[in-house]
């Protein structure tokens, strides 16, 4: 935290927002004890702040088993983040185009603080799926959307996320920091990535970057599937159509190559 930020921090503030992020899929509803515990604050602290927050429409309270739940006021500011996405409604139609053509999964994502955030996820046909969500987060170094990023970042940014640690998740993750600023500089050279099973094994994909108006990548987009399909030659003929979909999307904000 930056001496700024250290004098400008407000722990009840960022106390209230621990309890909402506390919050996940697996843990919809939680008591105040369990609020507690797991953030390490005291129960009547987490009482106070619950029923400020549930003033707000922040949390609700279930009646029944006196547990909260996070309320409609985030779905709310939800949707007003959603419209501000021009990029996923952009890219919209040639993610449709790319799941109807090739039968796999296709991912968007764009970077924030060292990670990737999936911002829109359109499933393949198949009776094998992918067990990634919107909204979730990921490593940068371990998957192909997030290499396909790291590539173009400033020297100094790709040095952070190597400083932050490289992660093993499977054998076949990139974990040290030469070999990866190689990979780096292939993605950059060739304008993809892949992803050989370094975040999941039996997960593959190949992704491209997206570009704005100024030629920055701001995105990235990749076609995903199990390894039993996405086989070398398969990987290989999707380089181009992810490539042209992401450059199409990148015309669309602007770009002119």
């Amino acid at each position: 935290m930056t001496p700024k930020a250290k004098s400008n921090f407000i722990q009840s503030v960022d106390r209230a927002l621990q309890i909402m992020e506390v919050f996940s899929s697996e843990k919809r509803e939680l008591g105040v004890t369990e609020i507690a515990q797991s953030l390490g604050i005291h129960k009547s602290t987490v009482f106070g702040l619950l029923a400020t927050l549930e003033n707000r429409g922040y949390v609700e309270q279930n009646l029944e088993n006196g547990k909260y739940k996070l309320g409609l006021k985030l779905f709310e500011l939800g949707n007003l983040v959603q419209e501000g996405m021009d990029l996923r409604s952009l890219a919209a139609p040639f993610i449709a185009e790319l799941v109807d053509k090739y039968g796999e999964t296709v991912h968007l994502v764009i970077h924030d603080k060292g990670e990737v955030v999936y911002i829109d996820k359109r499933e393949s046909l198949s009776n094998i799926r992918i067990l990634s969500r919107v909204g979730s987060r990921l490593p940068m170094h371990c998957t192909g959307v997030g290499k396909c990023l790291l590539a173009f970042m400033a020297e100094e940014d790709i040095q952070l996320v190597i400083k932050k640690g490289l992660r093993p998740f499977t054998p076949n993750t990139i974990i040290d920091a030469e070999k990866l600023k190689q990979e780096l500089a292939t993605i950059r050279n060739n304008g993809y990535a892949f992803d050989l099973e370094e975040i999941e094994m039996g997960l593959r994909c190949v992704a491209a970057p997206i570009k704005n108006h100024k030629g920055e990548v701001i995105a990235a987009i990749s076609l995903s599937g199990p390894s039993m399909r996405m086989d070398e030659e398969k990987m290989l003929q999707l380089i181009e159509p992810i490539k042209t979909a992401a450059l199409k999307i990148s015309r669309s904000l602007g770009f002119q190559k």
